[in-house]
């Protein structure tokens, strides 16, 4: 079983006992978490796949840790022109334990049914 969440602007595939680095997230160490916007979803035998989200799904997680990645350094040059400019950064993230896909009254197969439009 896996899923595919969106946190932080970027699209995240997870899976039970799995541990991923995300975008920052407000939330003390050892603080449990819902990732609320699913976005796919297979289980055992079936995809679920949302429009854009699947319908009453959630991804809990456990806080470990904060850090600071690798540094990128970035460096601006016009030739012939005396202009050099060098910075750097360091993008903060936070590292999950994902526990359980969480599918709340078997209603993710209804959010993939199409709707049928009247075209007269």
């Amino acid at each position: 079983m896996y899923a595919i969440v969106r946190t932080g602007g970027k699209q995240v595939k997870v899976a039970p006992g799995d541990i991923v680095e995300i975008e920052k997230l407000n939330a003390d160490e050892g603080a449990e978490v819902t990732l609320d916007e699913v976005l796919m979803m297979k289980d055992e035998e079936t995809l679920h796949v949302g429009t854009p989200l699947v319908a009453n799904t959630s991804v809990k997680a456990k806080v470990l840790a904060h850090g600071r990645g690798k540094k990128v350094t970035i460096f601006k040059l016009k030739r012939r022109k005396g202009y050099r400019l060098k910075n750097g950064h360091r993008q903060s993230f936070t590292r999950v334990k994902i526990g359980d896909i969480v599918v709340d009254s078997g209603e993710a197969v209804a959010a993939n049914e199409t709707v049928e439009s009247n075209e007269e």
